[in-house]
């Protein structure tokens, strides 16, 4: 859930800002000569977290025999191993035999389906990205800077819309997608959004699913990342996707990523593709021509490891155990720090990696260049919007996983002095 934007509380005259100024410019000088190397740029899991799948090293201790006799050690098992899949179907919503379970990068799964759109037709569609005038996807903002990324390597159009608690203003969605045949596709992270935690609404699942879209290939990149990531006691649910696609005539709308990058080892896990047979085909179809399989291995290790769905769930209590305290520290700083001022805002996600911290309107990278001044890295302002170009230049990503929670404390309390600093300056220069 993500508070309102901040506005500059009334209450605050112009002795009271400079009260504020003259406090902040003290600690930020303080805050330098402690010669800081703090680092909140992006989501990983710590050593802690990692350390919770330390029994994958020595897995598969039962053999190399898959469920169906498959050797693992061999070439061949495309589509990955089916008691994989089993155990990932529910959490993201997609029946096992239309899911796909690949190497460890979910977001190589979706580099891919970008380019093999661009070489070959989609089911459903005349001719490739490749042959259109031009080619746009909707970008929800907030959102993540490696789907922007992604297409603009491609040269796709990017364009923004924005987002509410329930997920992107689906009044905007819809009427861009049934006006424009060249938007072929729309970025959401439907579950604790990346990075102001939303979670989509049944009614925006449902809208995504039925709406009319001018372009016959039309997808939905569908970055299930944070499907079994809680850090509350009542996990939020989603529509199923897929299904409500499907029940609304347009079964090969939806294509559903998800991995085990936040769940196992960030950078040996297994990721996963997800949609109906036909896009299933078509994708395995094209993966045929560059691998002849997955590391089956890998995969029958998380297999054991993880032993079901109920595993899964359980292994995550571990992860929120070690997480939640460090969401619930940045939350407190920053109620601490900057609460009643009216000078930024912030989301209370219930789940997920990020906490999406919102400064006056024109400072946040004067607020990121502070505070990398004093020794903590941020992830770069602009980065949550297409073109690394934030309109309002108000919005800064925090990612608490990696650094302990000393460190932590560290770095939001200077992050703090900085949103202080340079608001208090803006105002007054604004004042006269």
């Amino acid at each position: 859930m993500t508070s309102s934007a901040p506005s500059v509380s009334p209450a605050l005259s112009a002795a009271e800002l400079t009260a504020l100024r003259d406090r902040a410019l003290g600690d930020y000088a303080a805050l330098v000569e402690r010669g800081l190397s703090l680092d909140l740029t992006r989501g990983k899991p710590s050593p802690r977290q990692l350390d919770l799948a330390a029994e994958l090293l020595t897995l598969p201790a039962r053999g190399h025999l898959a469920a169906d006799g498959t050797d693992t050690r061999n070439y061949g098992g495309l589509q990955g191993l089916t008691e994989l899949r089993e155990i990932f179907s529910g959490p993201l919503q997609v029946p096992a035999a239309q899911l796909i379970a690949a190497g460890n990068s979910s977001l190589a799964l979706m580099h891919d389906s970008v380019v093999h759109a661009m070489l070959s037709p989609l089911p459903g569609a005349g001719r490739r990205w490749a042959d259109e005038p031009r080619v746009a996807f909707l970008c929800p903002v907030p959102g993540y800077d490696r789907h922007f990324a992604l297409c603009e390597r491609f040269g796709i159009e990017l364009i923004p819309v924005p987002m509410t608690a329930d997920g992107p203003d689906m009044d905007v969605v819809e009427r861009l997608v049934a006006e424009d045949a060249q938007i072929k596709g729309i970025w959401c992270v439907p579950k604790y959004s990346n990075p102001d935690g939303v979670c989509y609404s049944d009614e925006t699942v449902r809208r995504l699913a039925g709406m009319t879209a001018a372009a016959p290939d039309f997808r939905i990149f569908w970055d299930n990342a944070y499907a079994v990531h809680h850090l509350t006691d009542t996990p939020v649910e989603i529509a199923d996707l897929l299904a409500l696609c499907a029940e609304s005539g347009n079964p090969d709308r939806a294509f559903v990523y998800g991995s085990t990058s936040k769940i196992t080892f960030a950078g040996a896990g297994v990721a996963f593709f997800g949609s109906s047979p036909a896009n299933t085909a078509w994708l395995l179809g094209h993966m045929a021509k560059g691998t002849i399989g997955p590391d089956k291995i890998n995969q029958l290790r998380h297999a054991e490891f993880l032993r079901d769905e109920a595993g899964v769930l359980e292994h995550m209590r571990r992860h929120r155990e070690l997480l939640q305290p460090k969401f619930d520290l940045v939350q407190a700083i920053l109620a601490k720090e900057l609460g009643g001022t009216g000078l930024a805002s912030w989301s209370s996600p219930a789940g997920g990696y990020f906490v999406s911290l919102d400064v006056l309107e024109g400072c946040a990278r004067e607020v990121v260049r502070r505070a990398a001044e004093a020794g903590i890295a941020l992830t770069p302002a602009g980065a949550t919007h297409p073109y690394g170009d934030d309109p309002r230049d108000s919005t800064i990503r925090i990612a608490p996983s990696y650094p302990g929670l000393e460190e932590l404390e560290q770095a939001i309390t200077g992050l703090a002095v900085c949103v202080l600093l340079v608001a208090t300056e803006k105002l007054l220069e604004q004042a006269g």
